[in-house]
């Protein structure tokens, strides 16, 4: 079993600092010291003994996230993805997480409550929109909180987000560079947070690639892949069809592929076809997606260490992580071979 004797051992510290880091006594350890002493923690799976700790503390050593409700025709594996990723960062860092479900029309009651009987020391807030109540209200509390996701540019608050804008301008730049020049987008409506930061990365790499922002080569609509499969048909109706296209999500992206096959249209070969996300799906289906990869693992622990500095009151540290998506090139893209 593994002692405190071996995470100071592994931290090259005392085991009295491992001991302060461990029971929040650690104002004079260097912030240094206290990330190695944690990270040793993680490294040799210790498990402190937290009741006594936590009657000392008063703290439940929960951390509240909520569930977010899924249409019964779509799917959304990357939140159940991130969720384990969070619950294991948690762990690590000697927390737990507690789901909870809300009214999507009325999230602040359930915040409320969790928050006025002492249920949780802190939230992780996921899918974050323009104008969200969830994070005005956490602001407007002081509750501490974290943020998978951005929301208005003026509010400042703790976060954490995958930088959907520069990936999509790196999947444009990778199409070009196969020698394609009418790319189109399938993107979600105006007002969607991560799909106007994809949409902006859309725009940035034509202009990067020098190409034209065509309007009939973007369509815009909800997260399905009906969306991409209409997207294809409306594209083929043009004079000049696009030769490549770019969705939001894997989604949009497998609903083209669907539309492709139907009419004969090899993707890969005729037309290609990048997504957003890395679903696990998307590496089974034939051609498998090429797709814009998020970190799912890594966006989890830096949330947790974020958490960790705002419970711990530690006085500086990253506010803001913009993390960059990766391209995962597979079977879906191939060389431009018409005009």
């Amino acid at each position: 079993m593994t002692t405190i004797k071996d995470v100071a051992k592994e931290a090259g510290v005392s085991i009295a600092t491992v001991s302060y880091v461990l029971n929040d006594k650690s104002d004079s350890v260097s912030e240094d010291t206290r990330r190695r002493v944690w990270s040793a923690v993680r490294k040799t799976g210790y498990r402190p003994n937290v009741t006594a700790r936590n009657l000392r503390s008063n703290q439940t050593l929960l951390i509240g996230y909520a569930w977010h409700e899924v249409p019964a025709d779509m799917v959304n594996p990357v939140l159940e993805h991130f969720t384990y990723s969070l619950a294991r960062a948690a762990e690590s860092a000697g927390y737990h997480i507690l789901t909870f479900t809300f009214p999507v029309t009325d999230p602040i009651p359930v915040y409320d409550e969790l928050i006025r009987t002492g249920r949780v020391d802190a939230f992780v807030v996921g899918s974050t929109t323009y104008d969200d109540p969830r994070v005005k209200f956490l602001m407007d509390k002081s509750f501490p909180f974290v943020s998978f996701g951005r929301a208005n540019p003026e509010w400042d608050f703790n976060w954490v987000d995958v930088d959907g804008q520069r990936g999509v301008a790196d999947a444009v730049d990778y199409l070009a560079g196969l020698g394609h020049r009418k790319i189109a987008a399938v993107v979600w409506e105006e007002g969607s947070l991560s799909g106007d930061y994809r949409y902006a990365g859309y725009v940035d790499g034509l202009r990067r690639a020098g190409l034209e922002l065509r309007p009939e080569y973007v369509v815009r609509g909800e997260h399905s892949d009906t969306t991409g499969c209409e997207a294809l048909d409306y594209w083929l109706t043009l004079p000049d069809p696009p030769t490549a296209i770019i969705a939001s999500s894997d989604l949009m992206a497998i609903g083209v592929i669907n539309e492709a096959e139907r009419r004969g249209i090899r993707v890969g070969h005729d037309l290609s076809v990048v997504g957003f996300d890395d679903a696990p799906m998307t590496q089974y289906i034939r051609p498998a997606l090429t797709t814009m990869q998020q970190p799912l693992a890594m966006i989890a622990q830096e949330l947790i260490g974020m958490l960790g500095c705002v419970l711990k009151d530690v006085p500086e540290f990253e506010r803001h992580i913009l993390l960059p998506p990766r391209l995962v090139v597979r079977e879906s893209c191939g060389a431009v071979t018409s005009g």
